[in-house]
């Protein structure tokens, strides 16, 4: 349990790791560092064929937006041993969860006061992604470490190109309500990008 505890005091802030780590010897729950992701933070997956509850949250998070993630995480493994498949992933039942046990987390022992103003107003209703709160993302942002080449897509300029990590180009287009169409070049195939998705500069 010390050893473990140790471990996620690497990724979340001191106070958070011990709740944590109990959390997961209680629901015996595998919790994956998981490399970093375009199209999430985390995920959870119920127990299948003999496996336990599996719980993946992206290794690159900053501290906060780690422990949020994991807490949003955890909530989705309370709902299934409440409801099994019952229920739609993000519905009412979720959002009760993701509530009761982010709670106890809602002081400044957890988030700075910028964050819990946001966050307070964002767990009254919260969405199936944080980052899907716009502003609540450009907020939990200022606390990502600085990425040298890196910049975000609303930066862009329309008709500009800009390149993933991976290597992909695409060509900004404009906005349709809170995302931005994109192109990738090669392929000429349409995506939406947040805008606050981190690309490279070309």
């Amino acid at each position: 349990m010390l050893e473990l505890t140790e471990h996620l005091e690497k990724y979340i802030c001191e106070k958070s790791a011990p709740i944590l780590t109990k959390w997961i010897i209680d629901t015996k729950c595998q919790f994956i560092i998981s490399k970093s992701r375009l199209t999430k933070l985390g995920d959870y997956r119920a127990p299948f064929h003999g496996q336990p509850h599996r719980i993946t949250v992206n290794h690159n998070l900053n501290k906060y937006a780690f422990l949020l993630t994991s807490i949003h995480e955890f909530a989705h493994l309370k709902t299934y041993n409440e409801y099994k498949n019952k229920i739609a992933p993000h519905g009412p039942e979720w959002k009760k969860n993701f509530q009761l046990l982010m709670h106890p987390f809602l002081t400044t022992d957890f988030f700075p006061k910028d964050l819990l103003v946001l966050l307070k107003k964002h767990m009254k209703n919260p969405k199936a992604s944080s980052n899907s709160d716009v502003e609540l993302h450009r907020a939990f942002k200022k606390y990502d470490p600085q990425k040298y080449g890196f910049t975000t897509v609303e930066k862009i300029a329309e008709g500009k190109h800009f390149a993933l990590p991976n290597g992909r180009v695409f060509m900004k287009k404009e906005k349709l309500r809170k995302r931005f169409k994109c192109t990738e070049i090669k392929t000429q195939r349409t995506y939406l990008f947040q805008p606050l998705a981190e690309v490279k500069k070309i």
